[in-house]
């Protein structure tokens, strides 16, 4: 059955619980006061729910493909800030291999929607 929402994609749904443990943690000791940090971070997250969310309802499969290339990289930059997150001291070792993880899964969820719309063309 084909999908009908941006809601119904695996991807986005993981990318939803991932924003959604970033706030958490944002919103907690230094990171609440590091605001260009905690910002950024934020916007990565929400970037990769957003896009997919606005490739589903771009009207073709090559546009659909450009934004969830656009959702994989906000996902790549997450990973690179969780890592900052870390060295700073924001991030336990725990936590961030936890979020690692989420990106990970994210990541290769794009990746191989990408790889199913491609044989769609």
């Amino acid at each position: 059955m084909p999908l009908t929402s941006f809601t119904e994609i695996e991807s986005w749904k993981e990318a939803r619980e991932l924003v959604k443990e970033i706030y958490l943690i944002t919103d907690e000791g230094r990171m609440k006061v590091d605001f260009g940090y905690r910002d950024q971070i934020r916007r990565a997250g929400v970037s990769i729910m957003s896009n997919i969310a606005e490739g589903f309802d771009s009207g073709s499969n090559k546009s659909f493909i450009n934004f969830l290339n656009y959702a994989y990289r906000s996902a790549s930059e997450v990973e690179s800030l969780i890592f900052v997150g870390v060295d700073v001291g924001y991030i336990s070792t725990e936590k961030s291999k936890e979020l690692l993880n989420r990106t990970d899964k994210i990541k290769k969820l794009i990746g191989g929607f990408i790889k199913y719309l491609k044989t769609k063309n």
